[in-house]
């Protein structure tokens, strides 16, 4: 996880998760509607998955 990863993963998390697929990034688009946090919860925890 790099430093720039988290920094957007906080700003803005689904353009964080683009490059891990398109489910992961529908995922974290619909929990950041839901509310920022669930986003950017989902976000770093996807970004932390090291498969």
């Amino acid at each position: 996880m790099s430093f720039w990863r988290v920094l957007l993963a906080i700003i803005f998390p689904p353009l964080s998760v683009i490059g891990k697929g398109c489910g992961s990034f529908l995922i974290v688009l619909l929990l950041t509607f839901c509310g920022w946090v669930p986003g950017v919860i989902a976000a770093l925890v996807i970004l932390n998955n090291t498969n």
